[in-house]
């Protein structure tokens, strides 16, 4: 049998043990240790059981709990709710104020959790029935929920970034520093966007009562304050990991301990606070290694028959495909697997596949594969939130006021879903966006 004819009874195997609803670590696990058993005999055991260790001794893995931890105590323990409630307080007065915060409030503790997850389920809890209260459009606010949260798995410390640098082996200090500009470019638009179109109609967005925004001084400093803890502890997290004095484990302990101090000095760290953090991190934790341990194993598996390098030559040197219609096709293909799986396990199906192909590519860009990671990303981002079956748009269902129906979800991601689109062309007119940043800090160290 040719390797070509294995790589695709492979692929197939697993797409169809999927497609029968077993979990996606099990479905890609049991066939790199089939095919390793199959293809090797009884010695082929011997690979999943090194990627195993492999995964042990990747010293980096150690900051995904700690992200989680993070991000689920500054959840738990209110904390992100004071953070809310000092952005309502101090832009209430702006066109889409509340809007506006909500995205700035969602960008800090997504960051912070370093997962889309965490920043929509306090955007539909906490700020969706407060906008809905004041007589914000609907349509407008679950686009502003699902489009701020997204930013989560761009702006660093992103976990999603995490896995794509120990699945393809790239630095991932390099690639949460490309991220910034991006993160921060898309960031940018969204709240542009809502302050244009909330002035333009301002029947969409009405402006909070002087009554409620008038309070006294101190008031308005003891919330300030309140809010500024998260802040201080991205600051600190992320800060003195740019500024070269911590290293991305080292940064991350930072930022647990900083949120747990922060919980004790809110006299809100009680026992069922830190039993709920600690349950929740321990299963989303468990569930993102076991993924990775699956698609090394995997990759281990498809990379020693020559499947990748026989698939490299079948599209440069056979076909002779443009390198720029190849990156594009990728990326359409994330977008529609997007549909129907989460961004780990896209990741982890086609991770064998192109990221190899993706550095045998002459695309003049130094530094390609952490380029590509940071567009991965952002289309991750898109295919999140594309009908019928994008992962966040039953999410948000699930956790958004009866008020909210799905249509109305369908109708609210499509302005954010074109600015995502419009960054991955300025990405790729422009790759220095989010190579810039990563060459001055390593060309400063």
């Amino acid at each position: 049998m040719s390797y070509e004819l294995i790589a695709i009874l492979m692929f197939l195997s697993m797409l169809l043990l999927l497609s029968t609803g077993q979990r996606v670590f099990g479905a890609i696990g049991f066939v790199a240790s089939a095919a390793a058993l199959l293809l090797y005999g009884t010695g082929g055991v011997e690979m999943p059981f090194s990627q195993a260790f492999k995964l042990f001794n990747w010293f980096p893995m150690l900051t995904l709990p700690l992200f989680i931890y993070m991000g689920y105590v500054l959840s738990e323990s209110g904390i992100a709710e004071d953070l809310y409630r000092m952005f309502h307080v101090f832009f209430g007065r702006m066109p889409g104020g509340l809007a506006i915060g909500t995205v700035l409030l969602m960008v800090i503790i997504s960051a912070m959790n370093g997962l889309s997850v965490a920043g929509m389920a306090i955007g539909a809890t906490i700020a969706l029935p407060e906008m809905l209260r004041r007589g914000y459009d609907k349509v407008l606010i679950s686009g502003v929920v699902q489009g701020g949260s997204s930013l989560g798995i761009l702006i660093p410390p992103s976990v999603v970034l995490v896995l794509f640098g120990m699945i393809a082996r790239a630095p991932v200090s390099q690639l949460w520093l490309a991220g910034v500009f991006p993160g921060l470019i898309m960031a940018t638009m969204f709240l542009l966007y809502i302050w244009l179109r909330c002035r333009l109609n301002p029947a969409l967005a009405p402006v909070v009562d002087d009554e409620e925004l008038n309070m006294p001084l101190r008031d308005k400093l003891r919330l300030l304050s309140a809010g500024v803890i998260p802040l201080l502890i991205f600051f600190f997290m992320t800060g003195l990991f740019v500024m070269g004095y911590t290293s991305l484990v080292e940064s991350s302990a930072v930022g647990a301990t900083s949120a747990t101090l922060a919980a004790l000095y809110k006299h809100r760290l009680s026992w069922s606070v830190f039993h709920e953090t600690a349950k929740k991190t321990l299963a989303v934790s468990c569930m993102f290694l076991w993924l990775i341990l699956a698609a090394l194993a995997f990759g281990a598996i498809f990379d020693g028959i020559g499947a990748s390098r026989a698939i490299e030559s079948l599209f440069i040197s056979r076909w002779d495909v443009n390198p720029w219609t190849l990156i594009i096709l990728m990326q359409l293909s994330f977008i529609v697997m997007g549909m129907f799986l989460d961004d780990t396990a896209m990741l982890v199906i086609v991770a064998p596949l192109y990221i190899p192909l993706v550095k045998s590519l002459e695309l003049g860009i130094g530094n390609q594969i952490v380029w590509y990671g940071i567009l991965y990303t952002i289309t991750c981002q898109i295919a999140y939130i594309t009908p019928p079956f994008g992962y966040n748009l039953f999410l948000m269902r699930s956790l958004a006021p009866k008020e909210i129906t799905l249509v109305d979800i369908y109708r609210s991601i499509w302005p954010f879903a074109l600015m995502m689109v419009i960054t991955i062309a300025l990405l790729m007119i422009f790759p220095q966006i989010a190579l810039w940043l990563p060459q001055q800090i390593r060309l400063r160290g």
